[in-house]
């Protein structure tokens, strides 16, 4: 039997991360203040997570300004949305083997 695991990203091993690219799967980008409500995390936490993602090109970081406020949105990467279907594709291929 092949290794079920074998498949998955250990980037994604992290609810958070799996919960970022989830919302940039679907979103052509999403703020950073949009991400933190949705997902409930501290501004240190989210961070944290979006750095690993945008450190493996999984993610890009936009700033711009509204006025005087910045504003940095976040979008998922070719790279990144290859990378997440793979892993969902290894999540089910084990559920479905198991």
């Amino acid at each position: 039997m092949k290794n079920p695991i074998g498949a998955l990203n250990k980037i994604f091993d992290s609810r958070i991360r799996l919960g970022v690219m989830s919302v940039l799967m679907v979103n052509d980008r999403v703020s950073f203040n949009d991400l933190k409500q949705l997902l409930e995390l501290t501004d240190g936490n989210l961070a944290s997570h979006l750095n690993t993602l945008e450190q493996a090109e999984f993610i890009k970081m936009h700033k711009a300004f509204i006025g005087r406020k910045t504003n940095t949105t976040y979008n998922a990467t070719e790279l990144g949305k290859q990378t997440f279907k793979a892993h969902l594709d290894g999540l089910e291929k084990m559920i479905k083997g198991i």
